[in-house]
């Protein structure tokens, strides 16, 4: 296996691009005509769902969820850890419909950015922090409301295994203005796609979802402490995962 993984991991982002290329024709020929959810299963869930079983069938990288059973029936804020593109890849499957914060110029990439547009993203420009924040507030509320999860990174990129990253409080505050939880979520999958270059390792990526937070209180220091509580958690279990490779009991 380790002989032929480079091979392997060769192929794979092959296909990737192979797919991602097709299935975002297709989906500027047909997305346009379908509601908001069936557009999402048709263009991002069923794509990303292949992305991740290319992951696992070319370069062996399998995962396990642990606290499916904490995931509200009604859609909130997700504040997960960002260490490679793969978690992009699974919690984009794994939640539905889910828009998320990204960067403004992925839009501009031809195929992909014209397929990406059709789901609502909210798409900030890094550049322009306070406007980023209104824009996230604004968008964020009116995406809630329609039922969909929020998925923010809120390390804001992504952070190389072993460095804890500073939480943004647009999430927490986000949920705090809607009345709603966050949703924590922590991982390991930098381990195995790490985030610089294009190496690869098999293994097995330990999903941990964690009870959903609601702020004791509203303001300014009510989403600090809701920023700082699902940070502590979030960092807490990904040095747990790191150092045990699997999650806290």
């Amino acid at each position: 296996m380790s002989l032929l993984l480079p091979l392997r991991i060769v192929l794979f982002y092959f296909l990737l691009a192979f797919t991602a290329f097709a299935w975002c024709l297709v989906s500027l020929v047909c997305a346009p005509f379908m509601a908001f959810r069936t557009r999402y299963r048709f263009v991002v869930q069923n794509w990303c769902r292949c992305a991740v079983w290319l992951a696992k069938a070319l370069i062996g990288l399998r995962y396990e969820v642990h606290g499916a059973e904490n995931v509200p029936a009604r859609p909130c804020v997700i504040l997960a850890k960002h260490q490679s593109t793969w978690e992009t890849f699974f919690l984009s499957a794994y939640f539905e419909p889910l828009t998320q914060v990204l960067k403004r110029e992925l839009l501009r990439v031809p195929f992909f950015g014209w397929a990406i547009m059709l789901l609502k993203p909210i798409a900030i420009d890094r550049d322009n922090p306070k406007a980023a924040l209104r824009q996230v507030a604004k968008q964020g509320h009116e995406r809630l409301e329609q039922g969909a999860w929020v998925l923010i990174f809120p390390e804001g990129t992504r952070v190389p295994v072993g460095q804890p990253g500073k939480f943004s409080r647009s999430g927490a505050a986000l949920a705090v203005n809607a009345s709603l939880p966050v949703l924590p979520i922590a991982h390991n999958a930098g381990m195995f796609w790490p985030k610089a270059g294009w190496g690869k390792r098999p293994g097995t990526i330990q999903v941990v979802i964690g009870p959903p937070m609601l702020a004791e209180s509203e303001g300014p220091r009510a989403i600090a402490e809701l920023n700082q509580r699902a940070e502590d958690w979030v960092n807490a279990q990904v040095r747990q995962l790191e150092a045990q490779g699997h999650p806290a009991a």
